[in-house]
């Protein structure tokens, strides 16, 4: 369904809430200044409830959908190469606040060899997590074997979300040809000992235009 359909039905349901909530009200209010429609309330009372209870949940809904972050890709084994060109988890750390701090919610992603890189040794999505001060579903370790180049680009697919990398994805751009849409591949680095991220990443924060 259309985002402009759902708005519009979700608009309308809004408003019918609210005109049975103030109508069943209104009957409660009637229903005890008036004795002969006394019974009236037993219908109109639960009603009112009722209404009142759904508006709340719509308003928690659209209270949650407010509040929600843009997701971010981190391409782990490309960022931890940022800085100096070795390994090191000082470009992961960094970058994973940088993007809180913009207000993105940011996951990453490792190819399986990720662990032995950075310390010597296997390391698994949880390790890695903890690490990076990141819940453990937010961090993927491919399986051996695997390359981690078309898992990043589907994560970033299914949550409509940037990928912070400086790979290019050449070899991957006939399955995602948004690899070479404008802002969906973030670039970066260290400039005078600093971490900076293309300026585009901004623009992924901004809402779209309505069609």
């Amino acid at each position: 369904m259309p985002d402009k359909t759902v708005r519009t039905f979700g608009f309308r349901f809004l408003m019918f809430l609210l005109i049975v909530a103030a109508f069943s009200l209104a009957l409660v209010i009637v229903s005890f200044l008036v004795p002969a429609w006394s019974e009236v309330a037993l219908i109109a009372a639960p009603c009112a409830v009722a209404a009142v209870f759904l508006l709340l949940v719509q308003s928690q809904r659209g209270s949650d959908k407010s509040d929600a972050k843009m997701r971010a890709v981190i391409d782990g084994s490309n960022v931890m190469h940022w800085r100096n060109g070795e390994p090191c988890f000082t470009p992961l750390h960094d970058v994973v606040q940088e993007l809180k701090t913009l207000g993105f919610d940011p996951g990453v992603i490792f190819d399986a060899n990720a662990g032995h890189l950075l310390i010597g040794k296997y390391q698994d999505d949880d390790k890695l997590a903890k690490r990076l001060d990141l819940p453990e579903d937010a961090v993927v370790v491919v399986a051996k074997g695997s390359p981690a180049d078309p898992i990043i680009l589907a994560a970033a697919r299914d949550l409509k979300a940037i990928v912070v990398t400086n790979d290019r994805y050449r070899d991957w751009a006939e399955d995602y040809p948004e690899v070479q849409e404008p802002g969906f591949l973030i670039r970066g680095g260290y400039k005078s000992g600093k971490l900076w991220l293309d300026g585009r990443i901004k623009e992924a924060l901004e809402p779209s235009s309505p069609t």
